[in-house]
């Protein structure tokens, strides 16, 4: 069936340098997949934290189901993320580390199911975002540059 893309943070990669990637489902009430699968959700401003063992999205923002009823929840209220209890234990030790944050990547459907994928990150120094951006330059006016010319072995 495949994944269907309903939110993408990309200026995660900006901000923070990835150290990990885990998939976790969400749980959801009433009428939230209707919305996420009409494609109403941000995670623009939205950060993980781990709470007695569990994992949490706080400032998630799936926006009411306009055909909905009593069944619609609020739209940026707390919600929980379904993980391994391996995997929450992994994360809190590496949330110890000073500069470590937690912090959501993408959400998609796969095969019918809502998942966030939440990334281990720390963050970058404004020197470190000043060197990705020369190292995409370079690579930019190097792709322009050999664009058209064939390269011979």
């Amino acid at each position: 069936m495949g994944e269907k893309l309903i939110s993408n943070n990309k200026k995660i990669y900006h901000d923070y340098f990835v150290l990990e990637k885990y998939e976790a489902g969400i749980a959801l009430k009433g009428t939230e997949i209707k919305s996420l699968r009409m494609g109403k959700c941000s995670i623009a401003e939205s950060i993980c934290r781990i709470d007695k063992g569990e994992v949490y999205i706080f400032g998630m923002n799936i926006s009411p189901y306009e055909k909905g009823n009593i069944f619609n929840v609020g739209s940026t209220r707390t919600r929980k993320l379904l993980l391994h209890k391996k995997q929450i234990l992994k994360i809190q030790q590496e949330l110890m580390l000073s500069g470590n944050s937690l912090l959501p990547v993408r959400v998609y459907l796969k095969e019918g199911l809502a998942k966030v994928e939440i990334a281990l990150c720390k963050g970058k120094k404004k020197y470190d975002k000043r060197e990705d951006i020369k190292k995409k330059d370079i690579k930019r006016n190097l792709d322009r540059k050999f664009k058209g010319a064939s390269i011979k072995v």
